[in-house]
């Protein structure tokens, strides 16, 4: 195979004369593309950045408010928890006091049941020591009818 030196030439200016009609007309074509392109790849790329701020900006707020709304929510609970611990304490004193009252009353009452029950049997003895009294004026008292009244005296008394 021979390699002629014309032919080399020729094929070297040819491609060079296509090279040249191709940058005249398609040059600047080509390159606008490849310029649009670069810019649309520059705009994505920078839009992505952009999009990517605006996430770790989101994100940093809903977590700042996400942490107020947790303060918030421990505030609220501390309150409801203070509100109902005051609250307890209060039912607890108001049946401390109901209680005491009931007691106090229910003392009382035992105390004049007691002097009732204290009077009506000072109120039997006497009847009963007024009508031995009388019973032993009705008849003559001897000495063991005097023993057989007190017995009765003593068994209707309970002594």
């Amino acid at each position: 195979m021979e390699v002629n030196v014309s032919t080399v030439i020729f094929n070297w200016i040819n491609f060079g004369l296509i090279i040249l009609i191709l940058k005249h007309f398609f040059w600047d074509k080509i390159k606008g593309i490849i310029e649009e392109r670069q810019n649309l790849v520059n705009q994505t790329i920078s839009k992505a950045d952009e999009d990517a701020e605006k996430a770790r900006m989101y994100l940093v707020k809903n977590e700042q408010i996400l942490q107020s709304a947790k303060e918030e929510g421990k505030k609220i609970t501390e309150a409801q928890r203070a509100k109902g611990d005051k609250l307890y304490e209060e039912i607890v004193q108001n049946a401390k006091v109901e209680a005491n009252s009931v007691k106090e009353r229910a003392n009382l009452e035992i105390e004049r049941e007691k002097e009732k029950a204290e009077y009506e049997i000072k109120k039997q003895a006497v009847d009963l020591a007024v009508e031995l009294s009388v019973k032993a004026l009705e008849q003559q008292v001897d000495e063991a009818t005097h023993r057989k009244l007190i017995g009765d005296f003593i068994a209707k008394v309970g002594m």
